[in-house]
């Protein structure tokens, strides 16, 4: 006999609630037993109204007969779509099965504020598997439907399976050009003789077509001129969903637009191709950001920024951005600010190349130095695919630096050392290239990694013009990596992860000394050595507590990842290394830092709160630090 079989499996608000609720609900709790298959109990559990209503939709005692009757129907299905066709569900309340006549009156019969105990229990039966698989309908080539289907003889018959191998063949015919394909729902037939089911898929591939007109609209500000300039679809080319969702996506980084969607025609126009639209809404074009952050070592931070993202129809990007900085901490020794002015222009002379002017302006008080800085450049940027960028550009900044770098007993034996504290004034001229590697694929650097890796190679050729003049070439590599443990055990994808980060950086063409004290590296703080205040790791000036800086760095750090429930997460992690005079391929004075952390995941990337304390602390070192913020650590 013929019979449909599979059918889509509908986990939301399928059947009814009862809408008329009783003076008195009738309270219950839920034992809903395992059937020994973690992909099926959650199934199971996602399906059940008796577990999903149980508190947010009270019932009287004949309402949650009823509710009890729709779940038997609902946990068969279920059932069924993982194969398991003679499957029973068995469903007692207080001990009643829901047919017995005296239910009702037992459930009335209950003292107010009693609960009722209900039991569901399952009787898998015998595992479905598939046994003849038909396609019924010319495949044109080159596809092969059977490979596409990815269904073989003897596998079980679970419906999500079926119904995945014929969306493969529906995706697989469009990407060939067949953009009104069909591929209808399988029929399965049931064997007398065996449990097992013989498909049959019906397809129609339909005319091969081609983008005819490309339709635009929503559009308000932003000019139609630079949407098509934008778009990576033409007309005459194959239809492809794939390209299509590309272009759509493409339009949505441009950073102006709120919503892309698409409209495919539901037929093929005169000349046998399909018109596709367009459906933009643009973003608001001002927009206020406000940031903040904590460490024990810098104190605390917050401003705000202003942004034009379309300042003359073109998506060029106006930042205003202003913040206070060092307010508190154990290693600044006053307020600082950073202020800054960006213009970004897009598709600057070609696609994916953007063009950015900055102004800055800077003032750090630290241990390690005072600084005030103005700085201007502006840099060209080209992304080469979507995941090498590469940048160069060329600044100036003006800067006065105050740094102490001795102390002078005076009088001569009087026990009393008074700082040594010149002032350093620099013009430096330098030339940054960049080269970034990120795969990743995540929209925005705050966005929680769970896979991929990230690479940087920054080479700096830079003219200090000061007291002493230099010459020198500032190069770093960072990389980091993250990788998701549900490739290695029966986890769910996301949970737990594993993140590794490494820096290297070397300066050539100047001494420690005769480099600015702002362009030497220093290590310490969140984005080195956790569990060290900032720049306090390295080298210090004799008789005092302030660090030299060094020509050299090299650390690292490895990170365990945690999801906890929905929006909490752990981490627990370990950092290391060492500021030097030159790169050593054994670090002989390597400085180690641990900690741990709570993580709280928002829509806009996770809330940070670390404790790290360093290993083997030594004399005058904080015995722990802490670290909050938004976004990982790296």
């Amino acid at each position: 006999m013929k019979s449909t079989i599979f059918t889509f499996l509908i986990l939301g608000a399928l059947g009814w609630a009862c809408s008329a609720r009783a003076a008195d609900p009738q309270a219950y709790q839920v034992d809903l037993a395992s059937v020994g298959n973690n992909d099926i109990d959650q199934t199971l559990k996602e399906t059940s109204d008796l577990l999903s209503l149980r508190t947010s939709a009270p019932v009287s005692p004949f309402g949650l007969i009823a509710r009890a009757r729709s779940d038997t129907d609902r946990l068969k299905t279920a059932l069924e779509s993982f194969g398991y066709y003679e499957s029973h569900v068995t469903i007692n309340i207080n001990g009643l099965l829901l047919t017995d006549p005296g239910l009702g009156d037992a459930l009335t019969a209950l003292p107010k504020g009693s609960s009722a105990r209900v039991t569901i229990s399952f009787a898998l039966g015998t595992l479905y598997h598939l046994r003849r698989i038909d396609i019924d309908g010319e495949v044109p080539a080159p596809i092969n439907a059977r490979e596409t289907l990815g269904l073989t003889t003897g596998q079980p018959a679970v419906a999500a399976s079926v119904l995945a191998g014929g969306a493969r063949l529906l995706s697989a015919l469009q990407e060939q050009g067949y953009a009104f394909a069909q591929v209808d729902a399988p029929v399965a037939y049931e064997a007398a003789d065996a449990p097992v089911l013989d498909l049959s898929f019906h397809l129609t591939a339909g005319p091969k077509v081609r983008i005819g007109a490309i339709r635009i609209e929503g559009l308000q500000r932003v000019h139609e001129s630079l949407v098509r300039r934008r778009l990576l679809l033409h007309r005459g080319d194959l239809y492809k969903p794939s390209a299509i969702e590309a272009a759509r996506r493409d339009l949505l980084g441009m950073n102006v637009f709120g919503q892309v969607s698409v409209e495919v025609g539901s037929k093929a126009d005169d000349s046998g191709d399909v018109p596709i639209t367009f459906k933009l809404r643009e973003r608001l074009r001002h927009a206020i950001t406000v940031n903040a952050a904590y460490s024990s070592d810098l104190g605390g931070s917050g401003g705000v920024t202003w942004t034009d993202r379309n300042v003359f129809g073109n998506a060029e990007q106006l930042s205003l951005a202003a913040t206070l900085t060092n307010l508190g901490g154990s290693d600044t020794t006053g307020t600082g600010y950073d202020t800054s002015v960006k213009y970004l222009l897009p598709d600057f002379l070609h696609r994916d190349q953007s063009l950015l002017f900055a102004v800055q302006a800077i003032k750090q008080q630290l241990q390690a130095y005072d600084q005030k800085a103005q700085t201007a450049s502006v840099t060209l940027s080209r992304k080469l695919s979507s995941v090498w960028t590469v940048s160069a550009g060329l600044s100036t900044t003006e800067e006065t630096i105050l740094q102490t770098i001795d102390a002078k007993e005076t009088p001569p034996g009087s026990g009393v050392f008074v700082p040594i504290t010149p002032t350093f004034n620099y013009t430096l001229i330098a030339v940054p290239f960049k080269v970034i590697y990120d795969s990743t694929n995540l929209p925005t650097p705050l966005e929680d990694p769970r896979h991929g890796f990230r690479a940087s190679l920054n080479l700096t050729p830079t003219l200090a013009i000061g007291h002493p003049n230099a010459t020198f070439l500032i190069s770093t590599l960072s990389l980091s990596t993250y990788f998701d443990l549900n490739n290695l055990l029966p986890i769910a994808p996301g949970r737990s992860v594993l993140a590794a980060r490494a820096l290297a950086g070397v300066a050539e063409g100047a001494g420690e000394l005769s480099l600015p004290p702002d362009q030497r590296f220093y290590a310490g703080g969140t984005s080195t050595i956790r569990g060290y205040g900032y720049q306090l790791v390295g080298p210090m000036f004799p008789h005092t507590d302030n660090p030299t800086g060094g020509t050299a760095i090299a650390t690292g750090g490895l990170e365990f990842r945690q999801r906890l429930y929905a929006n909490w997460g752990f981490v627990a992690f370990v950092d290391a290394g060492q500021v030097s005079a030159s790169l050593k391929p054994l670090p002989d004075d390597i400085r180690v830092g641990t900690g741990a952390g709570m993580r709280y995941y928002t829509p806009i990337g996770p809330i940070r709160f670390d404790v790290a304390v360093p290993v083997g602390r030594r004399p005058g070192e904080d015995s722990f630090e802490v670290y909050i913020g938004l976004g990982q650590a790296f």
